[in-house]
């Protein structure tokens, strides 16, 4: 292997494989300068590692879109507390149940409650839902996504049956945060919340957009960094997608191919984590998702909100929605895998901690 001050970027790639780890400077250089082979190189290893570790195993989890009220007002989120054209709703925790048992008869064994930080929600009704859920199906995994919350709440769903917990940490970079989101809003919290829920024993995911307005090569490498000493669970990433509602309305969505690359140096770096091809990705392009399998993922998550709320859970413009209930999804997404030799797993598909 070449010395690092004149290292190609296979050679980084290569490295990054040897040693799990790279510097700021490296990182810089091979996301910011990589090519077309670069990143298929980096998908064909990344793709070896995932199927050294799962096989060609695809899980799945199943997304519950419970509300889109939403008290912050984040500059990219189609959900914003200042959207007034969007057209709000919640689901009650009957509905919610019924999402969970029409996708537990379809063979899914875990369920992604996601939304908004809708005050309604109570950290006891939440803790109530979580607890109703884990009551009638003991078997599944429960994985919460509902955003910044102080340690006495995380506590209180973890105490009633919630296993993991999903919060992207949005950038590692402090000023790009400050960039994206109203003062009111701090990256000290954010790790905050990121810390506290690894310590309290979730299976805890972290993530970022790919292309992010104001997101520099710099920021991606912090990125890298920070999810190096985290050592995440899970990485939620996709491709940045604008919505016509915020004020990032202007900015250009983020590429399928450095978000394909990011997707591959993740897998490589920690082999173990749980790494979905995002809706995000199947948006900006049609056979994304296989793409992401292809790159290194090893996850799906398929709605199983009613459907005739899914368009009103509008995070960006565009989003890829569908109207089959939890059995077509699932055919849908395993005809797709076929064609690439993978295939849908019924699994709770835990994290286990990287192999020695």
């Amino acid at each position: 292997m070449k010395g690092t001050a004149d290292m190609d970027n296979r050679g980084l790639i290569e490295k990054l494989d040897a040693e799990k780890a790279l510097s700021k400077h490296e990182w810089i250089q091979l996301i910011g300068t990589y090519t077309d082979e670069d990143r298929a190189f980096a998908a064909d290893m990344a793709r070896e590692i995932a199927v050294s570790r799962f096989g060609r195993n695809i899980f799945f989890r199943g997304i519950v879109e419970f509300t889109n009220i939403c008290k912050n007002d984040c500059l990219y989120c189609g959900i914003r507390r200042d959207n007034t054209e969007a057209a709000r709703y919640r689901l009650s925790k009957d509905d919610i149940l019924a999402c969970c048992r029409s996708g537990y008869g379809a063979g899914f064994r875990t369920f992604v409650l996601q939304g908004g930080e809708d005050p309604w929600y109570t950290d006891e009704i939440m803790a109530d839902i979580v607890a109703a859920i884990r009551g009638e199906f003991p078997d599944c995994a429960i994985t919460l996504s509902i955003g910044e919350k102080t340690r006495e709440s995380y506590q209180m769903f973890f105490d009633a049956g919630a296993n993991r917990y999903l919060l992207r940490h949005e950038t590692a970079n402090a000023e790009h945060y400050r960039r994206m989101h109203p003062a009111d809003q701090t990256f000290e919290n954010r790790m905050r919340c990121l810390r506290n829920l690894k310590d309290i024993g979730y299976q805890t995911g972290c993530g970022m957009m790919a292309g992010a307005p104001y997101q520099t090569v710099e920021c991606l490498a912090d990125d890298m960094l920070f999810m190096r000493g985290f050592e995440p669970a899970m990485i939620g990433m996709g491709p940045f997608i604008p919505h016509h509602q915020t004020p990032f309305r202007d900015f250009p969505a983020g590429g399928k191919e450095l978000t394909l690359m990011l997707l591959s140096l993740c897998r490589i770096m920690l082999p173990d984590v749980l790494l979905p091809a995002t809706t995000a990705l199947g948006t900006v392009s049609g056979d994304g998702r296989k793409l992401g399998v292809l790159a290194g993922a090893n996850v799906i998550m398929p709605n199983l909100s009613p459907p005739a709320k899914r368009k009103d859970y509008m995070l960006y413009d565009n989003k890829a929605i569908t109207g089959e209930d939890a059995a077509e999804s699932l055919n849908v997404l395993q005809g797709h895998l076929d064609e690439i030799g993978y295939k849908l797993v019924v699994s709770r598909g835990d994290y286990k901690e990287a192999r020695k």
